[in-house]
């Protein structure tokens, strides 16, 4: 079956670079807000490391890692230490180097979401997407109105093939930032994804379905391919004749072909199915009118 992708608002390329451009000023503003979270830190131990803090926030990663691996060096175990240079290793690309740091990090402090986070996008980075799934889980868990947890979780079941997850965790996205297109756009896609994966589903347990003979002409309908569609509405009929709705689909393609009397017997057949149905009421209508306007 050719399929006719649907039309971005942004050229593929453009559209791409924006999507990647907007998870990562995301991530790095997780990363900035968690670097300055001091839970429990003694009075001392705050003043030797916040002028790394300070550093971090300013893109000085040189100066940070210094002041983060000295106080490491002089016995200081704090889990925020651990936590920032694993932040340091993820903005220069190390992603190995950060995925120890973070889970030095968790030793410490199991339950700190920002951590979790960090770590899940790391290992989804490396490639590692079943162990990134884990902490992602708990870091949507530990941070629910956590837009970023969302949509990393999000990428991580997009790249374990769960569009069933991928999809829930894009409409929290959604909730939690309603006026953001772009995550409406990626919601889109992946309940298309899911749609395709359905699909495959239903063809690998019962390829006769009829309700995947509708799919294939609600398909072509969209291609404007009429011949072919009513060709897989009158299969998934043949399939399941009393399903609702196949021949209202019917009725509608033969009204789009100008074949009037086959579409009444289409439409009639579907108020015989679903006498209560509004829509083939207003499509028998939208027919007769139509035969009764070719007349000569």
């Amino acid at each position: 079956m050719e399929r006719v992708p649907p039309k971005p608002t942004l050229p593929g390329a453009r559209l791409h670079a924006a999507v990647r451009l907007l998870s990562m000023t995301l991530l790095l503003s997780c990363m900035l807000g968690s670097a300055s979270a001091q839970e429990s830190l003694p009075p001392s131990v705050e003043a030797q490391i916040a002028p790394g803090i300070q550093a971090l926030k300013s893109g000085d990663l040189d100066t940070a890692e210094k002041v983060f691996s000295e106080a490491q060096q002089r016995g200081i175990k704090h889990p925020l230490i651990f936590h920032n240079l694993g932040v340091i290793a993820e903005q220069r690309g190390n992603h190995q180097e950060a995925v120890a740091r973070f889970r030095q990090a968790i030793l410490l402090q199991p339950d700190y979401g920002p951590t979790r986070l960090l770590l899940g996008s790391s290992l989804l980075a490396l490639g590692k997407n079943e162990a990134a799934t884990r902490e992602l889980k708990r870091a949507v868990t530990l941070m629910p109105d956590q837009l970023e947890a969302h949509l990393q979780l999000a990428k991580a079941y997009e790249a374990t093939g769960n569009w069933i997850g991928a999809v829930q965790e894009l409409q929290k996205s959604v909730d939690l930032a309603p006026q953001n297109a772009e995550y409406s756009y990626q919601l889109g896609k992946a309940l298309s994804k899911l749609s395709g994966w359905s699909y495959q589903q239903i063809a690998r347990l019962k390829p006769d379905s009829a309700r995947l003979h509708q799919a294939l002409g609600q398909e072509y309908v969209v291609q404007e391919r009429y011949d072919r569609a009513l060709t897989a509405f009158q299969q998934a009929a043949r399939s399941d004749p009393k399903l609702p709705e196949i021949h209202l689909a019917m009725a509608l393609i033969l009204l789009e072909l100008k074949r009037f009397d086959d579409a009444v017997a289409e439409i009639d057949l579907e108020l015989k199915l679903v006498p209560e149905s509004k829509a083939a009421a207003e499509a028998k209508a939208k027919i007769v009118a139509a035969k009764s306007g070719s007349a000569p």
